[in-house]
């Protein structure tokens, strides 16, 4: 488990995203927790194929339920016909439901944490397809080889899954402060050179030259 929490928390330094995968009942609360939490996505009901793979696909799902959802905020339902505006709270409240948790995550993430790799085949094969690591609870049922990083455990206790969900945000949480304590050294950084060359650059002399001319008779 030690590698698998190494690991994260040197992707989260990065800047770079981490997916929770947890569809299972006894996980949808926990993963949902976590990853808000660390400040992080997750997919805790059916994983719609294509998610990793044909991510600008999803992409334009999730765009259509931001649409849907600041339609709603300003009450244009309510401007509708009444059967129009209950078609569309039903379309958003299924995009919200699959694509809730990944509605703002604008690229790829740089890996993903799976709390069981058997149900979340899809998932993981799709992780492995594109290149993007995962890490996985993985119980005696399990194939170890399906992950990159194996945390030995049982995916059916709640306990268990809580556990390890919340040592992953963790290893989010100190990987995100390694980066952003990375962004103020470049920042601060950034303003003093800016500083210095101000101070070293002389000031510009404006010089105007006079233009003698010939009146001919």
């Amino acid at each position: 488990f030690k590698e698998a929490y190494q690991f994260i928390k040197e992707v989260a330094s990065r800047g770079e995203y981490i997916l929770f995968v947890g569809t299972k009942k006894q996980a949808q609360e926990t993963i949902v927790e976590q990853a808000n939490r660390c400040g992080m996505f997750y997919v805790n009901h059916r994983w719609l194929g294509g998610m990793l793979t044909n991510f600008q696909t999803i992409k334009r799902s999730i765009d259509r339920l931001n649409k849907l959802e600041a339609m709603k905020n300003e009450e244009i339902y309510n401007l509708l016909p009444k059967k129009e505006g209950l078609e569309l709270e039903k379309e958003r409240a299924r995009l919200e439901k699959f694509l809730g948790g990944i509605k703002n995550m604008n690229r790829l993430p740089g890996a993903i944490f799976v709390v069981d790799p058997k149900k979340e085949k899809i998932a993981v094969h799709e992780a492995r397809k594109i290149g993007i690591p995962s890490i996985g609870i993985v119980d005696t049922n399990c194939d170890p080889d399906d992950v990159d990083y194996i945390v030995p455990g049982n995916d059916d206790a709640i306990r268990a899954i809580q556990l390890f969900a919340s040592k992953i945000a963790d290893a989010v949480i100190e990987g995100k402060q390694v980066y952003e304590k990375q962004l103020q050294m470049e920042g601060a950084k950034e303003e003093k050179e800016a500083a210095l060359a101000a101070a070293s650059s002389p000031g510009e002399i404006e010089v105007e030259e006079g233009v003698e001319g010939e009146e001919e008779e």
